[in-house]
């Protein structure tokens, strides 16, 4: 109940007051207008590939469940070492334990001063943490996309072990989806200060190939046949990043709406969005638990594309995409003028199109959103492709 790893899970009393939870023991916490989450910045796409020693055969790269797995292979593939410069690295401390006693203050944002907060054996939880010749670095591991995280989830463990090692400790985030593995390495400045955190290095990664070039997208606006416009509602879901981390959610399991919401960085109005988004692009099914819960699962196409090795995965989702009439000429529009279409060129282009049920201009202007923002993924593909390096 206490649990909210990103501002948009904190329940809507929280939200609307700009309140925040931090847990200060084992069973007491304090709630104010803490400033407790960090948003994520907008970085480079280059994408550095370091692949899996041959000679393992029990890591899957085309399927990687568990934010455990994925750390193993960021271990394996040698992309933690490159990242924290440590030769050799010994995986040491995680899981759930006590936080033992320190002192901190946190911005309060509604009287703008500084809170002092003082914990006593607090539980913490750490996905995994390696010790090299010069430093301890601690990871909290995530599989799903978000606009933010919970600094918490840094900085507890970060203080308890700063206290415990003479090595400098690192906070380390990694997120894994759709075969990258995004690290961000942050610094608390003041270690003293819950919001004095600051990125301090940030590096993507794959342990498959990523390289998709302009040809391979021409070649499939080209040649995938349009379709005719389904009887649902054209997306509203600018990230289309999201909609294929939906699926990743989806693979192992049928989740209902709520499990969607509550499990990924949503509220039910984004779940409406991306899970309909998907549900547009055929990879997903929804049907009704007792004839009345939604349930998501991921459809025939969706698994089969989810199955699918990374390039191979990529191309199958664009084509996903430009088999809709709307994308497909937005995009080579696009390809022909090296500029993605203005909101009234794309609205035109929508109008053409048969979209189900859209009549407002409003509608078609929000909406076009879309369009923009899934032919901007598309274009992020080329470019991280022609920066795709070997390490």
């Amino acid at each position: 109940m206490a649990k909210f790893d990103h501002r948009i899970n904190l329940p809507q009393i929280f939200a609307e007051n700009n309140l925040a939870i931090l847990p200060v023991s084992r069973g007491d916490y304090m709630i104010s207008h803490f400033e407790a989450y960090q948003t994520f910045e907008e970085l480079n796409q280059s994408i550095t590939y370091v692949p899996l020693p041959s000679n393992l055969q029990s890591l899957d790269t085309s399927n990687i469940p568990s934010e455990t797995i994925a750390i193993n292979c960021a271990l394996a593939s040698g992309m933690l070492s490159d990242f924290l410069e440590e030769d050799k690295l010994y995986s040491t401390v995680s899981g759930r334990m006590g936080s033992g006693q320190f002192d901190f203050h946190i911005q309060n944002s509604h009287k703008k001063t500084l809170t002092a907060i003082c914990i006593n054996n607090s539980q913490i939880e750490i996905d995994a943490a390696f010790e090299g010749i010069h430093s301890l670095s601690l990871l909290e591991a995530k599989r799903d996309l978000s606009e933010d995280f919970l600094v918490r989830q840094l900085y507890y463990p970060y203080r308890t072990w700063r206290e415990r090692v003479t090595k400098k400790v690192r906070p380390i985030f990694l997120v894994y989806s759709n075969g990258i593995f995004h690290l961000y390495e942050y610094e608390f400045q003041n270690p003293d200060w819950y919001n004095s955190l600051a990125l301090i290095k940030h590096k993507n990664y794959s342990i498959e190939n990523t390289a998709i070039s302009r040809s391979d997208l021409e070649d499939i606006a080209f040649q995938t046949r349009t379709i005719p416009e389904p009887e649902l509602s054209f997306p509203q879901a600018n990230r289309f990043e999201r909609v294929i981390n939906l699926c990743e959610l989806l693979k192992t399991q049928d989740l209902s709406r709520e499990q969607v919401t509550e499990e990924y960085a949503f509220d039910i109005r984004q779940t409406n969005y991306y899970t309909d988004a998907a549900r547009y692009l055929g990879l997903l099914e929804k049907h009704y638990e007792n004839g009345r819960k939604p349930i998501y699962s991921l459809s025939a196409m969706g698994k089969r594309i989810m199955n699918l090795n990374y390039k191979q995965r990529q191309l199958a989702f664009c084509q996903s995409i430009l088999q809709h009439g709307a994308f497909k000429e937005a995009f080579k529009l696009y390809l022909k003028t090296g500029l993605i279409p203005d909101t009234p060129a794309l609205v035109a282009i929508m109008r053409e199109s048969n979209l189900f049920q859209v009549r407002s201009t409003s509608t078609y202007i929000r909406r076009s959103s879309t369009i923009s923002g899934w032919i901007n993924w598309m274009i992020r593909l080329m470019e991280s492709g022609s920066e795709h390096n070997r390490l």
